[in-house]
């Protein structure tokens, strides 16, 4: 990845872009530290094409029909107070 300091991004938006298309995600840094990356409209399709949904996930985990927990009736110790 190509990485960008703010000033020069605003500068040259037309190239960030460009480059995002050619060879990929953008880096752009305000002093010094990584803030946003650009990526193409095709590979942001790409990233967001799959979003799980919640209650297809839960729904879809393994099968526990008949499934049965057996627990010990037991009423614990005894403590003297």
């Amino acid at each position: 990845m190509t990485v960008w300091q703010v000033q020069e991004a605003r500068k040259r938006l037309s190239a960030v872009m460009e480059e995002a298309v050619r060879t990929g995600p953008q880096v752009i840094t305000r002093g010094g530290v990584e803030r946003v990356v650009v990526v193409s409209a095709e590979e942001y399709r790409r990233l967001t094409a799959h979003q799980p949904n919640l209650r297809e996930y839960l729904l879809g985990g393994p099968k526990v029909d008949g499934f049965e927990a057996v627990r010990e009736r037991d009423l614990g110790r005894k403590v003297g107070l």
